[in-house]
């Protein structure tokens, strides 16, 4: 019942973190990055 229809790869958690300790998210404060395949949508 997951939205993508398939569980997350090797790799693709690793991309929003290395998001978060890059200076492209300089301006992001206070918020929950859920990496769930739209699981928290529904």
């Amino acid at each position: 019942m997951i939205p993508e229809e398939r569980y997350g790869n090797e790799g693709e958690l690793d991309t929003a973190a290395i998001f978060l300790a890059s200076p492209a998210s300089s301006y992001v404060t206070g918020v929950n990055l859920p990496v769930d395949g739209g699981y928290t949508c529904m």
